[in-house]
């Protein structure tokens, strides 16, 4: 009865939006893709797809009148009469006469530069008109992939292997929206998306959206990796020069004029292409754009071309951007992409003021059944038709993705990869049951062997079970692993269950416990990796640990958005350890420092006794001006780089075997990202704290810092670490405060330097600062270039670096991998 209420629905609608359908082309016949198509003085509008096919709903019947719009021909009107059953028009259009001397305003002067400067001092005027709207919008994503490789890095790229054809090509993702926005600039910005749609996914949710989509001219920068400089920014002729094209006239009769960018440096975030500029309004009635990969320093996007399209309504003339699309093509690794977005602006409205609630922390909401909207529904509400490939994409992945889902198919997918080999002994293997959505997995030691003073060659396997909801986007998994020591001969098991109980308000809870060996420092500045080949070609044992047995649980949830609270509850009995071994691949005579983190040279002496202690945390973060999505599968939360984020912390050691080991400690954190426009970056990261009762505790629960001594950093911990501060020569049981900045120009200064330029390179600028009682603050200034490597792979960064502590206390270089 649910179907036939919802056909009758349907058809409902069909009957009350009278449809227009056709072809739009050349005189030479030639299909005009992305022609832009509006009901007369109205805001209903869509666009042709890449074969020039259009529909276009009307809601009342009768003679309407439709304009086609597409850059470099003639719009064309075209009057159609409606009835209740679809029209069928075709459309052809003429390349328009650009007339070079129809603007002619001073001889001595570029024209351009005095049109940009007029756009440029109307903007204000131009953006207010369309500062708060509502409208409906449709997008569509498209990713393609071209002769797909079968293997990167020896592994196998088998995921695509039924989707794609025998060249290794075809579309890899195809998605579809439609929705309902609530807008008002700078930001503000509200979705409630009706339908979503995945082709091969019966219950996915599409990315596409329309905050995605919001790229303003009339702002000075647009949003990207670094953000680009619009042609008619307040700045933009520090950037552009600008050559008039001619101008054409509007159905109107209102005069366009045609302006070519051209950018002063190519390696800036800037942009070439054309601005077509309303004469008299200055208002911008289309932009056509593109730009490199390198100038937004994103490597592995090739080229990127961005047009608009704008309607003008003689009732409230205002220019509105009805269509737009985004293109791209992209590589790395052998992977060669290209897609394309498609985004359509339809029934717009111009509201004076919004109330006070319309804007509230959820931005994008998914109607409860969005993502199960039937095809029929599609049909009738699709603004741009799809094209022959798209179609044929959708009818491949539905009958697929039906068979994929049946027990049969994903048993024999699973007998296929649940095949155990002899190199799996070593390398790890997973046993998976698709259908019932468990899986089990082994550990092996090849991967989770490591090398230090204390176990020697250590190694460790382990093995464990996880059960997933899709549906509810929840799951929970058990298990257990055997550290074994080859050097202090000793086994230590530990095991472990984790769930994330809720995906709404982001619940999880652990339990976990055994014996293990555990560096002082909780964050583990040295990885297992890097004190491995320290240890090994150097003799610089710097990783420092002891042994704890022990059973610990923590949980936290989101209490209010933005708010997460966690508890965590330790019991642990704390043994010192020390070197068992002095073994290195090259030979030396220097010896290795004692696992003594204050005493390097005394091989006897124990940084801790023997003791037990319960340690409770209590924990608070709160994200300030965090939104979220809201799906039926839970919420997601979004970063807000205009606010910082604060975290809180309750540390108390408690019923230790000996008074002195209690202790109290409430600590603090703030981080910050904040974005200087197109000038850059600065990242903050500052932490303070301060113990109480806690003269006696032990150095396990002291506060120490993320040193370095080994001239190597990973990935993003430059905030989080000092560079040439000894591990554990500041650790702490009093206050302290330490603080880390850092600047990274994007490019902005980089960019400006012959020769230099060429580098494509990121300038990075650094100070940190520590400062704990009873001595002398200790602080590193350091200057730095990042983004370097050759062509599409730039992942290393070099940095000098300088340290002072009551005058120069020395100096380094370090070197680092940015993924």
């Amino acid at each position: 009865m649910k179907k036939k209420l919802t056909l009758f629905f349907l058809f409902i609608i069909a009957l009350t939006n009278a449809q227009v359908r056709g072809k739009v082309t050349d005189e030479k016949g030639n299909p005009l893709p992305f022609v832009n198509i509006f009901e007369e003085n109205t805001y209903n509008g869509t666009t042709t797809n890449e074969q020039g096919r259009f529909e276009i709903n009307i809601k009342t019947p009768g003679n309407h009148t439709l304009l086609f719009q597409y850059l470099g021909y003639k719009t064309a009107k075209q009057v159609v009469t409606l009835d209740k059953t679809p029209v069928e028009i075709e459309v052809v259009l003429v390349e328009e006469n650009i007339i070079l001397n129809e603007v002619v305003i001073n001889p001595k002067d570029n024209p351009a530069n005095e049109i940009i400067r007029n756009a440029i001092k109307n903007k204000k005027d131009n953006s207010a008109k369309t500062a708060r709207y509502t409208a409906d919008f449709y997008s569509r994503g498209i990713f393609r992939v071209k002769n797909l490789p079968k293997t990167i890095l020896g592994q196998k790229l088998d995921f695509f292997d039924e989707i794609i054809d025998s060249t290794r090509s075809g579309i890899l993702y195809l998605s579809e929206t439609v929705s309902r926005i609530t807008f008002q600039k700078p930001d503000k910005m509200k979705e409630e998306i009706i339908a979503s749609k995945v082709s091969g996914r019966d219950n996915g949710f599409s990315f596409n959206n329309a905050s995605s989509a919001n790229f303003d001219f009339y702002d000075n920068y647009l949003e990207f990796d670094a953000n680009v400089v619009s042609p008619i920014a307040d700045n933009a002729f520090n950037y552009y020069r600008y050559q008039f094209e001619g101008s054409f006239f509007t159905e109107n009769r209102q005069q366009i004029n045609k302006i070519k960018i051209i950018p002063r440096r190519e390696t800036e975030p800037v942009m070439s292409g054309y601005i077509y500029i309303v004469d008299d309004t200055y208002a911008i009635y289309a932009v056509d754009v593109n730009f490199t990969g390198t100038q937004i320093q994103n490597p592995a996007l090739n080229t990127l071309a961005l047009k608009q399209n704008f309607s003008y309504n003689s009732a409230t003339k205002v220019w509105a951007k009805n269509t737009q699309t985004l293109d791209f093509d992209a590589g790395m690794f052998g992977i060669n992409m290209s897609g394309r977005f498609t985004y359509v602006f339809t029934n717009f409205t111009f509201p004076e003021k919004f109330e006070k609630k319309t804007f509230t922390a959820e931005v994008i909401k998914f109607e409860e059944n969005a993502n199960k909207k039937e095809d029929s529904f599609w049909n009738t509400i699709r603004p741009v038709p799809l094209t022959g490939e798209e179609t044929t994409d959708y009818i491949k992945k539905d009958a697929l993705q039906e068979k994929k889902k049946s027990k049969t198919y994903l048993d024999s997918i699973d007998a296929k990869r649940n095949k155990f080999g002899f190199t799996d002994i070593l390398n790890g293997y997973s046993y998976s049951n698709s259908f019932k959505k468990w899986s089990i997995n082994y550990n092996g030691p090849l991967l989770n062997t490591s090398f230090n003073t204390v176990q020697g060659w250590n190694t460790n396997i382990g093995l464990s079970y996880f059960k997933r909801n899709e549906d509810k986007n929840t799951y929970y998994g058990f298990g257990s692993s055997l550290a074994y020591g080859f050097s202090d001969e000793r086994f230590r098991p530990t095991a472990f269950f984790s769930s994330k109980l809720s995906n709404k308000s982001k619940t999880y809870l652990s339990v976990f416990g055994g014996n293990s060996v555990n560096q002082f420092n909780r964050e583990e500045p040295i990885s297992k990796l890097i004190n491995s080949v320290s240890s090994l070609f150097f003799k610089n044992n710097f990783m420092k640990l002891y042994e704890k047995n022990f059973i610990a649980s923590n949980f936290s949830r989101e209490i209010l958005n933005g708010l997460d609270m966690s508890l965590g509850l330790e019991y642990a009995e704390r043994k010192p350890l020390f070197n068992t071994t002095d073994y290195a691949v090259i030979k030396s005579e220097d010896q290795y420092s004692s696992n003594h983190p204050l005493l390097p040279l005394d091989e006897t002496a124990a940084i801790i006794d023997r003791h037990n202690l319960v340690k409770m945390n209590i924990g608070a973060r709160i994200k300030f001006g965090q939104q979220y999505i809201t799906r039926p599968d839970g919420k997601y939360n979004l970063g807000n780089d205009k606010y910082p984020s604060i975290s809180i912390n309750y540390e108390k050691g408690m019923a230790g075997n000996e008074d002195n080991y209690n202790y109290d400690k409430i600590s603090a954190r703030l981080q910050y990202s904040l974005t200087l426009k197109n000038k850059g970056e600065i990242d903050i990261n500052t932490k303070a704290g301060k113990f109480f009762n806690a003269d006696g505790m032990s150095f396990v629960d002291f506060q120490h810092f993320n040193g370095n001594q080994t001239h190597v950093v990973f990935g993003s911990s430059y905030t989080n670490q000092f560079n040439l501060l000894p591990y554990y020569a500041a650790s702490t049981n009093d206050s302290y405060w330490e603080t880390h900045m850092e600047y990274n120009d994007k490019g902005f200064i980089m960019n400006k330097i012959p020769l230099l330029n060429k580098l494509q390179s990121k300038l990075v600028l650094g100070f940190k600062n520590l400062s704990i009682p009873n001595r002398n603050p200790y602080q590193e200034f350091s200057a730095g270039l990042s983004n370097l490597g050759f062509g599409k792979y730039r992942i290393l960064r070099i940095d000098y670096v300088r340290s002072y502590q009551n005058g120069y206390q020395g100096d380094g270089i370090m070197f680092g991998l940015n993924f």
